[in-house]
């Protein structure tokens, strides 16, 4: 078995075939010797059946007539008409040879060696001479049922024996050329089967050395690498193509194995990072798209899924045009074109309408190119950042800088024209003692005292607007300011048919503050709404304590003519009023934003009001689109002086 395991595929092939097609041959031979062999001495007896019961039937009338002359004749006739008839002879019922072939006598031992006693049947025996072997063949003579003699005839079976050995020969002649084109057609075979499996071997040698060379691992990790394993047991074994392929593909399998198992490992660490990126993409505030040549949506976060309303699987492949409105399409359209082709960065501020109550928002958008490996842009990541809360603080900011450049101004102001302003109110006072009241003189003296009382009223104003007065604050229940204030103006706002109602949250917030001047700034409001609303409008004031931010919200929602929204950033600037001429100084809201201000608020205005405001109100119908004013105020709010002083005095 060492031997032939050791030998060479086509070795084996030419010598598997070989014996295959040899034995195969040899039984086929044999089968077919045999059976010729048989078939030629069933001929034979066949034959030698048919000579004797002719000679039979012939010999009937010359044995009745005992005509043995005739009888002779016929028996050497017989004996000279086939080669193959050794001899002949006719006996009759007592055994008494009447004629025979036989030149030097008649054996006495052949009488007896064959015996007919069947009317009809045709006996024949094998008879060894030591020289030859003959079918004898006897068949019966019977007239009447009454038997007259035998004939004997005896076939020499030497004929049919070289019959047999020629055709033993033609088969094995065509066995063995058989066996011949058998070894050169498995020859031919086993060289273009064992070239394929070189070729083959070859291959697979390459792509193991080639593309599955040995990984670099851990030291802890003791597994062979499939090039270790080939080279190893190539050394040691040695055997024909199909062991060498074996070899070779059982090291690509291990190779394979530890191929599978780091791409295993690189995709769970891929996966890991993936879900990492997603995770940290879709926890970040800003929207994040990434769209595509053809401008559709390749992947978009969470919050911008959430912001458009659908999912981010029904989000990618839709285009812009089938998810915004049709207003900024071609802009956002050209702004990626623009990136796409030239791959110039975008930056900038815009403002968008972001819902159906037209809420106008800004947003800060950056769009960038995405390289491919060859340097080709194959898509655009835009980044969208609300910053709409940012712009009102950047508002605010240069409002309050604003604020404060007037105040210093009409500070100083005030202080100037409040000494002679004085001495003109006490000489207007003082002259009208001198004169009767019912003197036109006196009536001109108290226009100038009321009109130097207002004045000074705006003066007052000037002085409180620019925070020159000094404050006072303490702690103080943030709705009790309010309600006192209300109950102040309910009897006048109920003669304009003007119906106000409060929500004010249960819990009873307590801020730090002074309430004379925060019952000033809700005064100021609730007279800004009574002049906007007409007859049967409605007025609702309603606070709300947040304990996670630590502040507490007033809203002021009136249901007047509203206020446009190229005046809303306008209407806390000194002086600035929407009032007709003589009806206002355009100081209250100033005023009330210095004061909101100096308690570490905000104050805003919202116009048109929104709608979930106008759903609580309960009103069937407004005179005008309203206006809400929003104050929010820190619970434990100090001003900026307090702070200094505070932290001077720890």
């Amino acid at each position: 078995m060492t031997f032939l395991s050791r030998l060479r595929f086509r070795t084996k092939i030419n010598l598997g075939l070989t014996l295959i097609v040899g034995f195969t041959a040899l039984i086929i031979a044999l089968f077919v010797t045999s059976m010729a062999s048989e078939a030629l001495m069933e001929q034979s007896r066949k034959r030698g059946k048919v000579l004797a019961s002719n000679l039979a039937l012939r010999a009937e009338d010359p044995l009745l007539s005992t005509d043995l002359l005739q009888l002779e004749t016929m028996v050497n006739e017989v004996k000279k008409a086939d080669d193959e008839i050794v001899y002949a002879f006719i006996m009759d019922d007592q055994k008494r040879v009447l004629a025979n072939s036989f030149r030097d006598g008649f054996p006495i031992q052949l009488r007896n060696a064959n015996t007919s006693t069947d009317q009809n049947a045709i006996a024949s025996v094998m008879i060894d001479t030591g020289t030859e072997k003959i079918y004898d063949f006897a068949a019966p003579i019977f007239i009447s049922n009454k038997k007259l003699g035998t004939v004997r005839i005896g076939l020499s079976r030497a004929g049919i024996q070289s019959v047999v050995q020629d055709l033993i020969f033609a088969i094995s002649a065509l066995t063995g050329a058989v066996l011949l084109v058998a070894v050169l057609v498995s020859t031919q075979f086993a060289r273009r089967m064992t070239f394929r499996l070189g070729t083959l071997q070859r291959h697979a040698e390459e792509i193991v050395h080639t593309h599955l060379g040995p990984q670099k691992r851990d030291n802890s990790n003791t597994k062979k690498t499939g090039i270790s394993f080939f080279s190893s047991h190539r050394k040691k074994l040695k055997g024909d193509e199909v062991q060498e392929l074996t070899e070779t593909f059982d090291a690509m399998a291990m190779n394979l194995e530890s191929h599978i198992e780091d791409l295993e490992i690189t995709e769970t660490n891929l996966t890991r990072q993936k879900e990492l990126l997603k995770t940290i993409i879709n926890v970040s505030p800003d929207f994040i798209s990434l769209i595509g040549p053809a401008l559709t949506y390749l992947a978009v976060n969470k919050p911008l899924a959430e912001h458009i309303g659908k999912t981010e699987e029904e989000i990618v492949g839709l285009t812009d045009k089938e998810l915004f409105p049709q207003s900024n399409l071609s802009i956002k359209n050209q702004e990626v074109r623009q990136v796409l082709e030239t791959g110039e960065i975008i930056n900038k501020e815009t403002r968008e309408m972001v819902d159906e109550s037209s809420t106008i928002h800004w947003f800060h958008t950056i769009r960038v190119p995405v390289y491919s490996e060859t340097d080709r842009i194959i898509g655009v990541l835009s980044t969208a950042r609300d910053i709409t809360e940012l712009k009102s603080y950047q508002a605010q900011l240069i409002q309050s800088q604003k604020m404060e450049s007037i105040g210093k101004l009409a500070g100083g102001v005030a202080h100037e024209i409040n000494t002679p302003l004085g001495i003109i109110l006490g000489y207007a006072q003082l002259l009208q003692d001198d004169v009767a009241s019912e003197d036109q003189i006196s009536k001109d003296l108290k226009t100038i005292e009321k009109q130097a009382h207002v004045c000074r009223k705006i003066v007052s104003d000037l002085l409180g607007f620019s925070r020159q007065t000094e404050s006072e604050k303490k702690e103080m229940c943030f709705n009790n300011s309010i309600l006192e204030v209300v109950q102040l103006v309910s009897h006048a706002f109920k003669l304009e048919q003007i119906e106000i109602s409060t929500v004010l949250d249960d819990r009873f917030p307590i801020i730090h503050g002074d309430p004379e001047k925060l019952k000033q700034v809700w005064l100021n409001l609730l007279s800004n709404a009574m002049e906007a609303v007409d007859e049967h409008g409605a007025i609702q004031i309603t606070t709300i304590l947040d304990i996670s931010t630590m502040t507490i919200t007033a809203l002021f929602a009136d249901t007047g003519h509203g206020v446009d929204q190229q005046k809303l950033g306008s209407i806390f600037d000194p002086f600035y009023s929407t009032k007709p001429v003589g009806k206002g100084t355009g100081l209250g809201l100033s005023v009330s934003f210095g004061i909101i201000k100096d308690h570490g608020g905000t104050i805003e205005a919202i116009s048109p009001l929104p709608r979930n405001v106008v759903a609580k109100m309960d009103i069937a119908e407004t005179s005008g689109p309203g206006t809400l004013f929003k104050v929010v105020l820190p619970l434990d709010a100090i001003s900026a002086d307090e702070q200094v002083v505070n932290t001077g005095s720890a």
